[in-house]
């Protein structure tokens, strides 16, 4: 299958006008897209077959790495220099890599129609895009099916978080929770144990949570945690012990850590 590809020689070319907002997040969302960065990124996005891409700009070397997958591309294909797409970004691009992707409106937790759930993640006020795109590659590694956005948490679909996520934002499902903190209580009418994430000594170890059969797992922001309401509002609390000389872990680890915990078994039993 042949690669039908444009060449675009100028930043000026209307083609890809919309290049020049990949900096300005609000500014790309208000055109109801998204940019996907980098090589890897970019060929997750092609071989899921699941999202509209508008159009993918490379430079040539890029497109050499690529051309296994480019066939499966519907969407145009401009091949630039570096300089080009360096001026049309406003940075270096030094993997020489973007595509530009319709972003689709997230369902609401109570929309979401995938099925039966058993393992999910829940995020109230994550926002830094380093920790979104990390807890979203852990829980690909470990088999969540849906993450829940809660208040304050940040864009999945930030090009920084699709990145640092090693593409795993553009396949793990997630929704939002427009009422926080209902959807904790939903998720526990629906079955599920929503355990609570803290570094608070009167909370149980990890070691004490045994599997079962619908369990979230719920972390709070990188600064204060969870919030009181969270927390209250949670099945159960349970702390990853440390020494004395640290008071907390980072939110991607302890989340990674109690994930390979309560869900392991799962995702590493897979065929």
């Amino acid at each position: 299958m042949s690669v039908r590809s444009e060449t675009v020689d100028s930043i000026d070319d209307p083609r890809v006008a919309s290049y020049q907002h990949i900096a300005a997040s609000d500014r790309l969302s208000g055109l109801g897209l998204f940019v996907a960065e980098g090589r890897l990124v970019v060929r997750r996005l092609i071989e899921l077959q699941q999202w509209d891409i508008e159009s993918v700009l490379l430079t040539q070397h890029a497109a050499d790495a690529l051309e296994d997958v480019l066939p499966l591309c519907h969407a145009p294909i401009y091949l630039v220099d570096q300089l080009v797409m360096n001026g049309l970004a406003g940075f270096n691009i030094h993997r020489g890599c973007l595509a530009l992707v319709q972003r689709p409106v997230p369902p609401t937790l109570d929309r979401v129609a995938t099925g039966p759930l058993s393992r999910v993640l829940m995020l109230e006020g994550v926002n830094n895009p380093d920790n979104v795109g990390g807890l979203f590659r852990s829980a690909a590694a470990f088999g969540v099916e849906l993450v829940v956005l809660g208040p304050n948490s940040g864009d999945p679909l930030y090009r920084k978080a699709i990145r640092t996520s090693m593409g795993a934002s553009l396949s793990v499902p997630f929704a939002t929770a427009p009422q926080w903190p209902g959807a904790i209580r939903d998720l526990r009418l629906d079955g599920f144990t929503v355990v609570a994430l803290t570094p608070h000594r009167t909370s149980a170890p990890l070691r004490e949570i045994f599997p079962h059969s619908k369990l979230a797992l719920l972390v709070g922001s990188e600064g204060t945690g969870l919030t009181d309401e969270a927390m209250r509002t949670a099945t159960l609390r349970i702390r990853i012990p440390t020494t004395a000389d640290v008071d907390s872990l980072n939110v991607t680890t302890a989340a990674s850590i109690a994930m390979y915990h309560c869900f392991s078994a799962c995702a590493l039993n897979r065929p």
